[in-house]
């Protein structure tokens, strides 16, 4: 019998430290259209982590933030999915 997986609801206490991370293209503004996005749900004092990739085409952002509550994690990985710019958010 298989062990019911464990979401990220249940592995996480709050508040707690969250890591984002927002893979898009290579555009100088990638890393200010991430912290909009967190700032509004998360306001604070944040320094992006940019990271080029290998052919540099595109960047990681990553930004860790207090997270205090499951439904503002959820939110802001919607949010930043939503980006036009952005191809994936880990």
């Amino acid at each position: 019998m298989q062990q019911p997986q464990a979401t990220l609801r249940d592995l996480l206490e709050f508040p707690c430290s969250f890591t984002y991370k927002a893979v898009g293209a290579a555009k100088p503004e990638l890393p200010d259209l991430v912290l909009e996005v967190i700032q509004r749900h998360a306001p604070g004092d944040y320094t992006p982590r940019v990271k080029p990739s290998a052919k540099g085409n595109f960047n990681s952002v990553s930004v860790t933030i207090t997270a205090t509550s499951i439904e503002q994690v959820e939110t802001l990985y919607k949010e930043l999915a939503d980006i036009d710019i952005v191809k994936m958010v880990l």
